[in-house]
């Protein structure tokens, strides 16, 4: 798994072109589809493949061929990942944006695994100057969102831009972020390995560019009322995100010691979903793939997860279901270079 600036298929477009064909480079992501769950049921057999992440695979929409996250998911979920960032990490990154010695010519800022772009909706009207936002991820049908939704201005006013690749981002270079003022991803680092985080964190500090990395999964999922196989079913999760060297809830804690291990001042700040009666739709989807991801990696829990399931859908339809899930935002600062601060 390789980029290089010098292999990535790359599209340019301004955020003025909406609809405009785009080509772009994604995180490596070895699962891609929901789990199948339909009217409450899961069996071992329909939740194979099925590894939602409450960092960002789909639960009950299937994904289409050739797509690793379903865009329906990716849309469902945008307004809570809004909402749940910690905008409490965006003073001390302005400040040292500001600080820039590039900051005359504007920004450039990579967003890794971009999905829809739903980061750079988010980011990029919270912050000053223009902007060129260099989108990465697999899929050339998130692109194509991707560049059709893209922010069109800065908080001042100022324009923002896109430029897409196409390609792997999991052994990312400092050359791949010449000329970058930061690096962004969204729902990515637990679906990365300890390998994959160790070359994103090399690469920041070599090219001395910060990095915002927001609602990475920490391993807790509060459900009020409590149900007694709430932390059975939590525990399999884990376990199955966990599964072929990916990170998982283990995710965050890597990243920050990757960070700090090269010199990087790094700050965590919580970033949990808040899940009511305001997102019915969006936690019967997390539900079903929660519940289906948890059976696959213990087929012993079908039985008695499909009651499970029932149970829980039947709440979450009459609004009694309150649901936390627990992420983290990291912001790594490199050491100041070339008259940052």
């Amino acid at each position: 798994m390789t980029t290089s600036a010098s292999t990535a298929t790359t599209t340019t477009a301004s955020a003025d072109a909406a609809g405009s064909p785009g080509m772009g480079a994604g995180a490596p992501l070895p699962v891609g589809g929901a789990a199948p769950v339909a009217g409450g049921s899961v069996t071992a057999a329909s939740a194979s493949g099925a590894a939602l992440s409450m960092a960002g695979r789909g639960g009950d929409t299937p994904a289409a061929e050739g797509h690793q996250y379903a865009p329906q998911w990716l849309e469902l979920r945008e307004s809570a990942d809004a909402v749940a960032r910690a905008a409490d990490l965006l003073d001390p990154l302005r400040i040292r944006l500001a600080n820039l010695p590039r900051r005359a010519t504007g920004l450039v800022v990579h967003d890794l695994g971009c999905g829809t772009g739903s980061m750079g909706r988010w980011l990029a009207p919270r912050l000053d100057g223009a902007q060129q936002w260099v989108l990465h991820d697999q899929d050339p049908a998130l692109l194509r969102l991707a560049i059709e939704r893209a922010p069109r201005a800065g908080a001042d006013g100022s324009p923002v831009t896109v430029t897409t690749r196409r390609g792997d981002i999991g052994r990312l270079t400092a050359e791949d972020l010449a000329g970058a003022s930061l690096v962004t991803a969204s729902a990515l680092l637990d679906v990365l390995t300890r390998e994959e985080i160790e070359a994103l964190a090399g690469a920041c500090a070599d090219a001395g560019v910060p990095a915002l990395l927001t609602l990475s999964v920490v391993g807790r999922a509060d459900l009020v009322p409590a149900h007694p196989m709430d932390q059975e079913i939590a525990e399999a999760f884990n376990a199955h995100q966990r599964a072929s060297e990916l990170l998982g809830p283990d995710a965050i804690t890597v990243a920050c010691e990757a960070f700090a291990q090269r010199g990087a001042t790094v700050r965590v700040h919580p970033s949990p979903w808040q899940l009511d009666d305001r997102h019915i739709a969006l936690t019967e989807e997390w539900l079903r793939g929660w519940v289906g991801a948890a059976c696959e990696q213990r087929p012993e829990l079908t039985e008695r997860a499909e009651a499970y399931l029932r149970d829980r859908l039947a709440a979450c339809a009459a609004g009694e279901l309150r649901v936390t899930l627990h992420h983290s935002d990291l912001l790594a600062l490199p050491r100041p270079t070339g008259g940052t601060s």
